[in-house]
């Protein structure tokens, strides 16, 4: 009798239409040692849902790090500074001075300006050497793959030798 209720609660859990007691009817049930042969496949999974309830699950935050990038700040100081300068010369076009006509404001935003330029030319100058970098792994994987193509050449040909000398073994038979 008690086999004929599991089979029929079986048969609900399989439509989805169990409630919370029978699906605990069954876990009771799959719990025991012996249990009727055909049905020997829900045990194994009766127990796998007892085992992975009883696992700790993963709860460590992982802190997401987002690497900010300073380069549209330094783009929009540059082009603040390429804007005053061509200000500064329409202005004093006409005039032509040397930095010793500049008051003393002038010359520390001069000053600055060059120190700026100097910084964003550096910053090109190393983002062109990762470059080249990247342009030796290139040719490295590309030496590579021609290297590939010599070894899959290899390889098909001893294939073809290998499947010749059994076609001539079984010939021999």
């Amino acid at each position: 009798m008690v086999l004929n209720s599991i089979e029929k609660l079986l048969e609900k859990y399989d439509n989805g239409e169990t409630t919370i007691k029978e699906e605990q009817q069954l876990k009771a049930y799959f719990a025991q040692d012996e249990v009727a042969p055909h049905l020997e496949s829900y045990k194994t999974m009766f127990q796998y849902f007892n085992t992975t309830k009883q696992e700790d699950l993963y709860t460590k935050d992982v802190p997401l790090k987002t690497k900010k990038s300073y380069i549209y700040q330094w783009i929009s100081v540059a082009a603040l500074l390429v804007l005053s300068l061509g200000i500064f010369t329409t202005q004093f076009g006409d005039k032509k001075k040397t930095i010793g006509d500049l008051t003393v404001e002038q010359q520390i935003a001069y000053n600055q300006a060059v120190e700026v330029f100097d910084l964003v030319g550096s910053k090109f100058e190393q983002g062109e050497s990762n470059m080249a970098a990247f342009g030796l792994m290139s040719n490295k994987l590309s030496q590579g793959a021609e290297n590939f193509e010599h070894v899959a050449e290899f390889s098909k040909a001893t294939n073809k030798i290998l499947k010749s000398k059994k076609k001539k073994q079984n010939k021999n038979k």
